[in-house]
């Protein structure tokens, strides 16, 4: 079992910056890619960006250029950097810690609203 506590989201104004962590606890050691999707109201959740354990990222277009992904090992704790908020970045973010050979687990989300 893995365990992922998400903190950083909040209310922002637009062109601001957040700093989303996840902070991943247990069986880590299963982990292979860890990854930030968002669900934006009345839309489908969708992938904002991950990150491999040989440090490969990935993004989405809308993000690309604005957020980055990264990973702390030694806190095993995994952050999304967001800049230039836009108001369509708002949305409830979702850390994942995807081990492959099973479903992966997910955090609580954390709610992000950015002000136009």
């Amino acid at each position: 079992q893995v365990q992922l506590a998400e903190s950083g989201g909040g209310l922002v104004q637009a062109g601001g910056s957040l700093r989303l962590s996840c902070a991943a606890s247990g069986s880590i050691f299963s982990i292979r890619i860890m990854a930030w999707y968002r669900r934006a109201p009345g839309k489908q959740r969708e992938l904002v960006a991950q990150i491999t354990t040989g440090g490969t990222t990935t993004y989405a277009s809308s993000v690309k250029g604005r957020f980055t992904i990264s990973r702390d090992n030694a806190k095993n704790t995994v952050y999304l950097q967001m800049n230039i908020l836009k108001p369509e970045d708002t949305a409830v973010y979702y850390c994942n810690a995807n081990p492959l050979t099973t479903p992966p687990y997910w955090g609580q989300g954390t709610q992000v609203t950015v002000s136009s």
